[in-house]
């Protein structure tokens, strides 16, 4: 009778670490943590972007250390990370584009001037097809800038803490594209 036991509960202590490796935001598997030069970021929240009773992307914000204050976050010359998963076939390079100038205006209060080369160099990489399923992962390293990668192929760095604190602030500053997602990506 022991052994009848013994291989089910094996079984299910292995399998279990693998459930405990991702987490299901918005029918996507989100990875607990993001690893980047060596550096682990833990999963600090999830969410959903919906527009119009439409769900668009899940965004997930990445961190060293938990924090629920988004001020600080964004203030912080620490490594972080967002994952952008598209989850809407409506979604297309231009509608992207769009929502991230929109965004990156909401963040900075209009003022773009400081970091118009980087958000150019960073516009032109949204210029590549964009469909449903696809993400991108932006891994900010304090010596490095945000490293940009599309569906775990990298596509170029963008330096600058400015510029780094205006992204971020796309999700996480006073006027976020999404307050409820803000909130879920602070873990609140």
């Amino acid at each position: 009778m022991t052994k009848k036991l013994i291989i089910p509960i094996s079984i299910i202590l292995f399998l279990l670490p693998l459930s405990l490796l991702a987490r299901e935001v918005g029918d996507v598997e989100i990875p607990e943590t993001l690893t980047q030069e060596g550096i682990a970021l833990k999963l600090n929240g999830a969410g959903v972007r919906s527009k119009f009773f439409l769900d668009i992307y899940v965004s997930a914000l990445y961190l060293e250390n938990k924090s629920q204050d988004a001020e600080t976050i964004l203030r912080s010359d620490k490594p972080m990370a967002i994952r952008l998963h598209i989850v809407s076939g409506m979604v297309d390079s231009e509608a992207l584009r769009d929502a991230i100038t929109d965004g990156f205006n909401r963040s900075t209060g209009g003022n773009l001037e400081p970091i118009k080369s980087q958000v150019d160099q960073f516009m032109v990489l949204m210029n590549q097809e964009v469909q449903k399923g696809d993400y991108f992962d932006f891994f900010y390293l304090p010596d490095a800038g945000i490293k940009i990668y599309k569906n775990l192929t990298y596509q170029e760095d963008i330096r600058g803490l400015n510029f780094k604190r205006a992204f971020f602030g796309i999700w996480l500053g006073e006027d976020p594209a999404d307050d409820d997602l803000k909130e879920e990506m602070l873990g609140l």
